[in-house]
């Protein structure tokens, strides 16, 4: 048996402990949130009667405040859950039922995120996170071990090369790559359970000929959902150390900044050098805008990103004075100087559930807690439509 037939094996049969389904929840209920603000959006809007899973996911990363693993360097859960959400509402599955493909596709994504690595120059969304969703999709319809992994394999065998240069130029076509890896994984899955034939070995493949380089061992350590992350900020996870050290800095200055300098780690300046940001998506890969407006507002939320607060004066003033310096470290740290006062980011401090129910009322709704407590808190034998509308009916 090969390792990834033994991990889907394990996640297809094992029960999961109680602190991994309780993250779950909470991961579900925090996209959902995301995506419940990015369906404001005109544009998304506009995408009704595309695929809801396609739909969901492009509105979740809309204002980039949704979730990831830092292993994978990306999102394992945004796409299995665009993809299997709208799937179990269809089937009246119950939330136990959700929460256990979520969790097999996650699981399964973030192997493939930290196995499939990319190159510079190229976007994680639509890639890798394809498979995830594959796995998640494939679990929840009772597929057996052999067909979530032919659903695999068929969503591998056509995984796109997607590029960075959208955000770059302040494209948010970019927003459509999860959305697309969430369709290809729903529709790879059907494919298999229809029967469709899969090859072997298209993930070895895609990863010699797409990334030129053998596919590394998958790691089978426990559960790495426990080890993913929540957004307190609108903005990619790399913008977070350096936002957090300004709003830390912030009631310490007692003067008109002239001067900032961060040092962080290189991977980051490589994903979020972009200045003077033109547009929402290059300012949420913007170290130097996040900085700004933490220090301008105190905050980094969604709505910096629309209006007259991208725009205000004081604000760009102080993202043009930020200096970028490289640190020699792959460790994800940020050190902050702003005039003579420093401070320095190690470690980000987890989001608690309370601060993540009201994240989720913000994007949401304030009468919103029904549907909150029913999903953190309500029986896993609840049928999902007793409590959650369905968002494309």
């Amino acid at each position: 048996m090969s390792a990834l037939d033994a991990l889907l094996d394990r996640l297809f049969s094992e029960a999961p402990p109680a602190d991994v389904r309780a993250r779950t929840r909470l991961l579900i209920l925090d996209t959902l949130g995301c995506a419940y603000a990015g369906l404001r959006q005109p544009k998304v809007r506009a995408l009704a009667g595309e695929h809801p899973a396609a739909i969901f996911a492009t509105a979740a990363c809309w204002d980039e405040a949704c979730e990831g693993l830092a292993r994978a360097h990306g999102r394992p859960g945004v796409a299995v859950i665009a993809a299997c959400l709208p799937l179990a509402l269809h089937r009246n599955a119950s939330l136990g039922e959700l929460v256990a493909s979520v969790i097999a596709g996650y699981e399964v994504g973030a192997r493939m995120g930290e196995a499939l690595r990319i190159r510079p120059g190229m976007h994680v969304d639509a890639g890798w996170p394809a498979l995830g969703a594959a796995a998640g999709a494939a679990r929840l319809c009772g597929a057996t071990v052999r067909r979530a992994r032919d659903a695999m394999e068929i969503a591998a065998s056509q995984i796109p090369f997607s590029l960075y240069l959208p955000v770059e130029q302040g494209a948010d076509g970019r927003n459509t790559y999860l959305g697309h890896a969430a369709w290809l994984g729903a529709f790879a899955a059907r494919a298999a359970l229809a029967g469709f034939d899969a090859p072997r070995g298209a993930i070895e493949r895609f990863s010699e000929l797409a990334l030129g380089r053998a596919l590394p061992p998958l790691t089978m350590d426990g559960y790495v959902i426990l080890e993913g992350y929540l957004k307190r900020f609108a903005a990619v996870r790399h913008v977070h150390y350096g936002a957090e050290a300004a709003l830390r800095l912030r009631p310490r200055l007692a003067s008109r900044v002239s001067r900032i300098r961060l040092s962080v780690y290189q991977e980051a300046i490589t994903y979020c050098a972009n200045r003077a940001p033109r547009t929402p998506i290059q300012a949420q890969f913007s170290l130097s805008f996040g900085i700004a407006a933490a220090l301008r507002f105190g905050r980094l939320d969604a709505d910096l990103y629309y209006g007259d607060a991208f725009h205000d004066p004081e604000l760009r003033r102080l993202e043009a004075l930020v200096e970028l310096e490289a640190e020699r470290t792959d460790h994800r740290q940020a050190t902050l100087t702003v005039g003579g006062l420093q401070e320095h980011v190690a470690e980000l401090v987890p989001m608690t559930v309370a601060e993540c129910r009201e994240k989720f009322f913000r994007n949401a709704s304030a009468d919103a807690d029904p549907l909150a407590t029913a999903l953190l808190d309500g029986p896993e034998s609840q049928s999902l439509r007793s409590f959650l509308p369905d968002l494309f009916a």
